[in-house]
């Protein structure tokens, strides 16, 4: 593993590798605050679909490198390995790009990229525009049986999407088309990876060489995720054993568990071939020629575009991915087929195409200014609640979860990355600290104090939970303005609150795939809406949410960091999900406040 670098402050390092894209591209600017690159405003040409990317850095040239004509209209970048917030994503959505013609906001399939990405894309509707989600996920290295409900991970044939769709856009396509041919492509796409080697994040301490973090010298690890996550396997052996096992695990149609596509020898496929950092170009270009041999000799397959650079990196990562694009029909006529979607010109430098004269000769200072947009607290609504009573409800409530953050902590070391109990706290205390705030006094708008709570959540709270939340709230503030009365002040019944927690959790289900049963918080929260909609009893509501979270101890994970963690003998039956655990503490502690009243 290299672990020295030239950069040691990885904030630094990110803020000025996204500058350096203005330097190699005048098109482009860059809104350092929210770490976005976009495209500058253009004069005299008509409004197209706009694209949004992004993830976190670490990955380049993906995926600010890919913003360019042809290809993204911005993108919005997180620290190293790990997710931007909703709220750098939907101002890149609402401030920094043309929203006429619809947007698309596009993103690898990774939980925090699509919780996210996804909250923005909903506030984005919310706010009038009209706004498509999707998640690319390529990646055969987890099967189906292992990836259960999370699904393919997005690796380097995510970058095949990206260009076609960014083409098809350019090509004035509608947001709906676009948005149909990036299902299309990543329907028709499997990738996978290996790796010789971990990589190191500079910052970050070194691994010790006995431990799991370093893979064995004599051994490659098929199927590695772009951010260290584990594969399919390792194994001794030489370039030609290790493609073929690669090829397998691609292209058998007789493998159920990774057999995501389905081809004929008639079928025509695209070839990929994407370093992931640390590879020279001479090993690369060996690897091409392999992996071109093989699929000509063994698959009868001869690719009619072999494409091989970097493209999505995992920093310096010893290692290569091969994906497979299979032709298939887009249906929109000449010059909107998979193949001339990827032959395509564009400027974007990730795609290593020249950047024109003429873009060059007429370089511009102008930039989006920031807008001031509309938020839907600004507007007032007829729904009320006490606001003293709301506090005093909210703030057991709140203090329970505080209180629960050493335990919480100390499941999630267990079961999880460790950081759950920390972020519940630090929510909690913000919202808390609000509350107690003498010069900001609640009012008697429920869905005014909903929101002010949902901006304390959304720049506090970060990660898998925080954006879980943010979505959660978020749809429960418009199920409230949606009972809200036209005229005539009503009170927030009992009855109001349960259909919009209803709504809120069918929202969720978007966004991600839990269902009770999974070992993640919707073990609580299910239970805890479902009860309060068919009783109206907030305590025998808190009470299932509690019975919920329980019966978590005994599950095995569905979803969520848990599933690649292992070691199940030595904690199923004994440690809850935290974060059920985490919510239930909070639902408990409104019971109690409730009972109180």
């Amino acid at each position: 593993m290299q672990t020295k670098h030239f950069f040691t402050d990885p904030t630094h390092l990110v803020n000025s590798a996204l500058h350096s894209l203005t330097l190699t591209n005048p098109s482009l600017a860059f809104d350092r605050p929210n770490k976005i690159i976009y495209r500058r405003p253009e004069t005299n040409v008509e409004p197209k679909v706009s694209i949004i990317s992004g993830g976190g850095s670490g990955h380049e040239p993906a995926f600010a490198g890919f913003v360019g004509k042809g290809i993204l209209t911005a993108s919005v970048a997180g620290t190293i390995f790990a997710s931007p917030s909703a709220e750098q994503v939907r101002r890149a959505v609402m401030e920094r790009v043309e929203t006429s013609k619809g947007v698309l906001v596009i993103t690898m399939n990774y939980t925090g990229d699509v919780l996210n990405f996804g909250m923005a894309a909903e506030k984005a509707k919310a706010a009038g525009i009209d706004t498509e989600f999707f998640a690319i996920a390529d990646d055969v290295g987890v099967g189906r049986a292992k990836g259960g409900k999370v699904g393919r991970r997005g690796i380097g044939g995510g970058i095949f999407v990206l260009k076609i769709v960014g083409a098809l856009a350019d090509a004035g396509a509608s947001l709906d088309d676009v948005h149909r041919i990036a299902q299309l492509t990543t329907d028709n796409i499997v990738s996978l990876g290996s790796s010789l080697e971990h990589v190191h994040v500079p910052g970050r301490k070194v691994p010790d060489p006995n431990s799991d973090e370093v893979v064995p010298h004599d051994e490659i690890e098929v199927g590695m995720g772009i951010h260290n996550e584990p594969g399919s396997h390792r194994v001794k052996a030489t370039l030609e054993e290790l493609i073929q096992t690669m090829l397998r695990q691609l292209l058998d149609l007789n493998d159920k568990d990774r057999a995501y596509v389905k081809y004929s020898e008639s079928d025509k496929f695209a070839l990929l071939i994407n370093n992931l950092g640390g590879v020279s170009t001479l090993e690369l270009s060996g690897i091409t020629a392999e992996v071109h041999l093989q699929l000509e000799r063994d698959y009868k397959i001869s690719p009619l575009r072999t494409i091989q650079g970097t493209f999505l990196t995992s920093l310096n990562g010893m290692g290569f991915s091969v994906s497979l694009l299979r032709l298939a029909d887009t249906g929109l006529g000449p010059g909107k087929s998979l193949l001339e979607l990827i032959d395509a010109p564009s400027e974007a430098v990730g795609w290593a195409a020249p950047v024109h004269t003429s873009t060059w000769e007429n370089q511009s200072d102008a930039t989006f200014e920031s807008k001031r947009v509309s938020v839907t607290e600004e507007v007032p609504s007829n729904l009320n609640a006490d606001p003293t009573v709301l506090k005093k409800v909210l703030a057991s409530g709140l203090q329970r979860m505080i209180d629960a953050e050493s335990l919480v902590t100390r499941f999630d070391t267990i079961v999880g990355d460790g950081d759950c109990g920390i972020g519940l706290k630090r929510g909690a205390e913000a919202i808390l600290s609000f509350l107690n705030d003498p010069s900001t006094p609640l009012t008697n708008d429920l869905v005014s104090t909903v929101n002010k709570i949902i901006s304390i959540v959304e720049n506090t709270m970060d990660g898998t939970s925080g954006a879980i939340y943010a979505i959660f709230l978020n749809a429960f503030a418009h199920g409230l303005r949606a009972q809200s009365p036209p005229s005539e002040s009503q009170p927030a019944t009992v009855q109001i609150w349960a259909r919009a927690l209803q709504h809120s959790l069918k929202a969720l289900a978007k966004y991600t795939p839990a269902q009770p049963g999974d070992r993640t918080l919707v073990d609580a929260l299910e239970p805890f809406v479902k009860t309060l909609a068919e009783s109206g009893d907030v305590q025998a509501a808190a009470k299932a949410a509690e019975e919920g979270t329980e019966a978590t101890k005994h599950m095995r994970p569905g979803l969520g960091r848990a599933v690649y963690v292992g070691g199940e003998e030595e904690w199923l039956g004994k440690i809850p999900d935290p974060g059920a655990y985490g919510l239930s503490e909070f639902l408990t502690g409104l019971a109690e406040a409730v009972a109180r009243l």
